[in-house]
């Protein structure tokens, strides 16, 4: 917190923190070409969909034998990313870590966009979608496909309502300084500043209310990655019979969406203008906290290899020797050394903690960790208990399909989509949260 200011600099300073965070909402230069392609995306993602629903999942390369490929892939990548929100918001939030205020949105949007498209995903891997209401009208508590809808669907709301209570103030100020902007814009913002007075009491309730969801969620978020784990670990198939999946797919989550989070701060702070909100000093932070959930994660890969291949059964024999040294080694080593240790080696050291290098690294953290979702799925189901006999040779191996790379793209579009669209509509930053930190004064605030 900044030293108290005197009344003329505490305005001074609010209406230049408005004004920073404000101006990219009303001019963004290459928002429409952006807004194009992840569009053109979609687009081919719903031709794609559309040859899908009408030939049906053969048109994918999922055969009986490899019957969860890219698609199942894409949600455990998806759902993994939107943790970032509750890690940001909530475990630091709740630790009054103040160096989070300015990327805490971020986190946020993040997290809505991708957990609603993780549902999505599990829609495009039926092939009779229709029947997607039978999960809840013939529900059984004792699947874990039932309770991971049910947390996905958990989740997603209370990140939205965490999206939302600390833009109450902010909308309110948009009502006021956005009275140029088109009228179904000022509607959004009368609706979501709730009559708004930035009366103390309301700042109080904001708090509070805001310190509850972040409770809420953390529960909700562990079971939304452990029960997707569930899927996995509860069958008796080589690769996935593990009690590790749980805290495995956890701590693997936290690892793609910090990587998101410093990706989507770089972009943020080059093409809102942030740098004086979003230093060196951030990047450097989340850096290090990419560092310490790599090292954690990649304890796990460890336990995850290390265990099987001392016993050794005939099956695990096969599935490992498969990953190190047969038809998925490129794919298995590239991941391991590509989107973990070597991105954490260089994150060790201060240089390559700066915003470009960061930022670079986080690419390459996000593409490892996509296809480590990959290969998780698509190689243990290449080797079943009993032996493939009399199939085609399609049957054996498993590559997408322009169709799953279609939808796959599109929706990884979309989910940008979501956040580009928030990220238009309002500051990728909480104004009121940010002036507080900056040291204006309370009186100010509640205007």
């Amino acid at each position: 917190m900044a030293d108290s200011l005197s009344k003329e600099e505490s305005k001074s300073l609010l209406t230049k923190i408005e004004n920073d965070l404000i101006g990219p909402i009303k001019n963004h230069k290459g928002f429409l070409v952006w807004i194009l392609v992840l569009v053109s995306l979609l687009v081919w993602a719903g031709v794609a969909y559309g040859v899908q629903l009408s030939e049906g999942l053969s048109v994918t390369a999922m055969r009986d034998h490899i019957s969860w490929g890219l698609y199942i892939s894409s949600f455990i990548f998806f759902v993994a990313t939107a943790l970032i929100g509750m890690l940001i918001s909530s475990v630091l939030g709740l630790l009054k870590i103040k160096w989070i205020t300015p990327i805490a949105r971020i986190a946020e949007m993040i997290a809505i966009a991708f957990a609603m498209w993780a549902g999505l995903i599990i829609v495009f891997d039926m092939g009779r979608p229709e029947r997607l209401l039978n999960v809840f009208i013939h529900a059984r508590p004792q699947s874990p496909i039932f309770w991971d809808v049910t947390v996905v669907t958990t989740y997603v709301v209370i990140s939205i309502l965490l999206y939302l209570l600390p833009l109450i103030p902010d909308a309110a100020m948009l009502r006021v300084r956005m009275t140029d902007s088109p009228k179904w814009k000022q509607k959004i913002y009368k609706i979501l500043s709730f009559n708004w007075k930035g009366t103390p009491e309301q700042f109080h309730v904001i708090h509070k209310s805001i310190r509850i969801l972040a409770i809420l969620i953390i529960p909700v978020a562990l079971a939304i990655h452990t029960v997707t784990s569930w899927l996995f670990a509860m069958t008796p198939r080589i690769g996935w019979d593990t009690t590790i999946f749980g805290p495995y797919f956890v701590t693997g989550a936290f690892v793609s969406g910090v990587a998101a989070v410093i990706l989507a701060m770089f972009v943020f702070q080059k093409q809102y203008n942030l740098k004086e909100y979003i230093t060196d000093f951030h990047f450097d932070k989340m850096s290090k906290l990419l560092v310490l959930v790599i090292l954690v994660y990649l304890y796990f890969n460890i336990n995850e290899y290390l265990v099987p291949g001392y016993k050794m059964k005939s099956g695990d024999d096969i599935h490992l020797r498969e990953l190190f040294v047969g038809h998925d080694a490129l794919m298995f080593w590239a991941i391991q050394l590509g989107g973990m240790i070597i991105p954490m080696i260089i994150l060790l050291f201060k240089k390559g903690r700066k915003p470009m290098p960061a930022m670079i690294i986080s690419i390459f953290v996000i593409i490892g960790a996509f296809f480590k979702r990959y290969i998780i799925v698509v190689p243990t189901m290449k080797h079943p208990h009993l032996p493939i006999q009399n199939v085609p040779e399609s049957f054996h191996t498993y590559w997408p399909t322009w169709v799953e790379w279609g939808i796959t793209l599109g929706s990884i579009a979309g989910a940008l989509l979501v956040v580009t669209i928030l990220a238009k509509l309002f500051p990728v930053m909480p104004v009121w949260e940010v002036a507080e930190e900056k040291g204006v004064n309370q009186e100010d605030l509640t205007k």
